[in-house]
């Protein structure tokens, strides 16, 4: 009897996830923050070191979170509505200020001391800014019309009793002259007033005592630097110095072209899963698809939630959980489908599908958990923001893969409307075997029963020493194209509106005075121009590369520059981050499988990793932070198919009562690759869907994270098949070889159950 209240119950949850997800999309997109690559900005790390001058000055953690203050209450005066200002390390404050236009008056406005001074003609201090009214800095106009800042003191008298020196001495000393962080022994007024373009702010002349406790400043201001001025002096100076060890920063053009393109990308990435998961799957498919979109309003509502903010590489962790979610999917659907054409009814091959699955999705994600921690705890600042965006998804596909999807399909399946109709769910009647025929899950034939993995495994063995030699040989030779993040100097990107050509670009830096002879063209038309250089550039030195080359080309190009210390440190976190992913994965897969299974993983595991490196030194493709994100998620994805595998080889050695020989256990490894090869096979291919289309689609600055991706996915589907099982088996045969026979109780009691652990 058909229950027509579950078919009411499953449009009513559909009619819910819409009216829910409709009115509140809109909203939820527009609270989302964008980062620096998608709307322009900068970023700065502060070292905070002493005072000039005063170096036995002790830099502590009160004095680090004065200067973050100091330094909020600058950026208010800029207007940014979400700056971020996070203290690091203990010493280092890390600024990041989103759709800022004038970045280079910005960055003076946060580094500059700010350490105002009155002085006389031969530099001794007259005034400080002790001198101020707390707040008295406003900016005005004179009687002129030109924009001044006036000046409010707390002693009047004072102020008369300077004036009063001043205006005693012979023209041409009569001066007061005011500076902004005045260095002793470096500065001087009779040196910079000879100077077209003086250090110092303004100097007037002084003949007689002023009896006043307001002055004014004037000079060759702009309205804009009047308010920027005012509001520097009324925030204070600056306790300490600020080191500059690390800077980016993005053009607003290259922000919103980005944004623009990466979203075109995931969306041609979804839509072919979508069209692929209906096409394969029929009615499964079409719950995936109505799981996949309430997946991604779910991710969008948490990050908006966390206040999170959105980055280039937090839009491809989003596109890739997608896949990730998928994967969830067809796991089920291949296990459902399976005991279907072992001669199960619906609701039977529904409830063991799903049941028999759960196992393998758990042990899947929390591999790829346990990658995406390390990657938020070893990484910063954009690759920060991956992290938790891969996070996120992976907590979100149990909500949406492993519990609306199998609610919707269970509300059809259990309604009766599917009894007898295999066809709804992607099996023909042909395929199916009789229930009296008693056929286990083990004996189905595949697409792939004439593929001989085991027998064959030393082949691959050879091409895989073979290509790890070669890759070893290439390495040692061609070195890898490392980015600024792993030496150090300073990254320059040009995005033109023409072709560009090298020499072009060669002598208009040159003619800056900024020569460089690593110069790489690149993008559809040569129009993306990429500048290195050695030395990380100081704040002066890039504010005028940004001046000149927005005179010379119209734009505003994208600069980062990285600090020694700053560079050895990615280095070795991302070193660090590899290896501690690595060695947990190993223990989890080690603890919930068995040590054998855990050492094959890391070897694929590292031959995957090693194989995207050899790769990219051949292209000559830049190594930078989030080819390491890159990296890692690989490490994840293959680390997904291993474990499916192995699943499945624990499972059909469940079924097994005793192994004596090394055939049987060849069988079983063989069947058990053929099983899972058509998941494997889907899984991958619904990834790469995504990751191609970020690659002809998405913003440069994921083409080579999107390439590693690629690369990683293809070597992670061979690794999982061809090395980590194989490896698997060898090792099983010596022990089997040694014990005369495989218990396969013993087996269960040592692995533990392979029932879901939740």
């Amino acid at each position: 009897m058909k229950t027509r209240g579950r078919i009411v119950a499953f449009l009513l949850l559909i009619v819910i996830f819409a009216g829910t997800i409709s009115p509140t999309v809109s909203g939820v997109l527009n609270n989302i923050k964008l980062g620096l690559d998608l709307q322009g900005g900068f970023e700065v790390l502060y070292q905070v070191e002493p005072l000039k001058g005063k170096e036995d000055q002790k830099i502590t953690e009160e004095v680090v979170k004065d200067t973050a203050a100091a330094l909020t209450s600058r950026i208010d005066v800029l207007g940014v509505s979400e700056p971020s200002i996070q203290i690091e390390s203990g010493n280092r404050i890390r600024v990041q200020l989103a759709g800022v236009e004038d970045q280079n008056s910005a960055r003076e406005l946060l580094s500059t001391q700010a350490n105002l001074t009155f002085r006389d003609s031969d530099d001794n201090i007259m005034l400080d800014g002790n001198d101020l009214k707390q707040g008295g800095a406003k900016s005005a106009y004179n009687q002129q019309g030109q924009p001044i800042v006036t000046l409010e003191l707390k002693d009047a008298n004072k102020f008369a009793e300077v004036t009063s020196e001043i205006a005693a001495k012979p023209a041409p000393d009569n001066v007061l002259v005011i500076w902004l962080d005045f260095e002793e022994g470096v500065d001087s007024y009779k040196t910079e007033v000879l100077k077209p373009e003086p250090k110092f702010t303004s100097a007037p002349r002084v003949s007689q005592r002023i009896n006043s406790d307001r002055v004014e400043i004037s000079g060759a201001f702009s309205v804009q630097e009047t308010k920027d001025l005012s509001g520097i002096l009324n925030a204070g100076a600056l306790p300490v110095h600020l080191d500059e060890i690390y800077s980016t920063s993005v053009g607003a053009q290259f922000g919103s072209q980005a944004l623009s393109s990466t979203i075109l990308a995931g969306i041609i990435g979804v839509a072919a899963i979508f069209i692929f998961m209906l096409l394969y799957y029929r009615l499964p498919g079409l719950i995936a698809v109505i799981s996949l979109v309430v997946y991604i309003f779910l991710i969008l509502v948490v990050f908006d939630w966390i206040n999170g903010v959105l980055t280039l590489p937090g839009i491809a962790a989003i596109v890739l959980g997608v896949g990730m979610a998928v994967d969830a999917n067809i796991l089920t659907y291949e296990r459902i489908r399976e005991e279907l054409r072992v001669g199960k009814s619906v609701k039977k091959a529904f409830d063991t599908g799903a049941k028999e699955a759960f196992t393998a999705i758990f042990d899947a994600n929390i591999t790829t958990l346990l990658a995406a921690a390390v990657l938020f705890y070893f990484g910063t600042s954009s690759v920060k923001g991956f992290a938790t965006l891969l996070i996120i998804s992976i907590i979100v596909v149990f909500i949406t893969a492993v519990w609306a999807s199998r609610l919707l399909l269970g509300l059809l399946v259990h309604s009766g409307y599917l009894d007898n109709k295999p066809g709804w769910l992607g099996i023909p009647k042909k395929r199916i075997h009789a229930p009296e025929e008693e056929v286990d899950t083990l004996d189905l034939t595949t697409k792939f029963d004439r593929l001989d993995f085991v027998h064959t495994r030393k082949i691959f063995y050879i091409f895989s020493i073979a290509l790890t030699v070669a890759g070893i040989i290439l390495l040692s030779t061609l070195k890898l194209n490392l980015g600024i993040d792993f030496t150090n100097g300073t990254r320059v990107e040009l995005q033109s509106t023409e072709s560009l050509t090298r020499e072009f670009v060669a002598e208009k830096i040159a003619e800056i005075g900024l020569p460089s002879e690593d110069i790489v063209l690149s993008g559809e038309n040569s129009d993306i121009a990429v500048i290195r250089y050695k030395q990380d550039f100081s704040q002066e030195e890039i504010k005028t590369l940004k001046t000149e080359m927005m005179e010379q080309f119209g734009i505003d190009p994208n600069v980062s520059s990285v600090s020694p210390t700053v560079g050895k440190e990615l280095a070795k976190n991302a070193i660090k981050a590899l290896l501690v992913a690595a060695l947990g994965i190993v223990i989890y897969v080690a603890f919930r499988f068995e040590w054998r299974m855990g050492l094959a993983s890391i070897v694929s595991l590292l031959h995957d990793a090693f194989l995207i490196v050899t790769v990219f030194s051949i292209l000559r493709l830049e190594v930078d932070i989030t080819f390491i994100a890159a990296v890692l998620t690989i490490v994840g994805y293959s680390i997904n198919d291993t474990i499916v595998t192995f699943d499945r080889i624990r499972e059909n050695l469940h079924r097994s009562k005793k192994i004596t020989t090394e055939e049987e256990l060849s069988i079983i490894v063989n069947k058990s690759l053929r099983q899972t090869l058509t998941r494997s096979v889907n899984t991958v291919l619904t990834v790469i869907l995504v990751v191609v289309a970020l690659l002809l689609f998405g913003a440069e600055g994921i083409r080579n994270f999107s390439i590693a991706l690629l690369i990683g996915l293809i070597a992670g589907t061979y690794s999982s098949i061809f090395i980590a099982a194989q490896l698997w088996f060898d090792l099983k045969v010596k022990e089997l070889r040694k014990t005369g026979g495989l218990d396969v109780k013993k087996e269960e009691k040592k692995w533990g159950s392979d029932e879901p652990v939740v």
